[in-house]
């Protein structure tokens, strides 16, 4: 599973890869995670309001900071 985060590095960015990384280690589920800073690849993805969190190329969130247990719903429903 390959999980990204896009964002430009705001505080929210920072703060939903955090909580990224403690919903991979909860789940137990091995998961490569990336940070995405270049706009350009942001753009590529249609994100228009970052933060964003995309898993396997599909993005499942855009704008917000999720808590570390909707994460864990997330990679549980991917």
């Amino acid at each position: 599973m390959k999980i990204e985060i896009l964002g430009t590095g705001c505080a929210k960015c920072k703060a939903l890869e955090e909580a990224t990384k403690q919903a991979v280690a909860q789940s137990g589920i091995f998961a490569q995670i990336e940070k995405v800073e270049d706009i350009m690849k942001i753009m590529e993805y249609g994100v228009m309001s970052t933060p964003a969190i995309v898993i396997d190329g599909k993005v499942l969130n855009t704008g917000k900071t999720l808590s570390v247990t909707e994460i864990v719903e997330l990679i549980k429903a991917h």
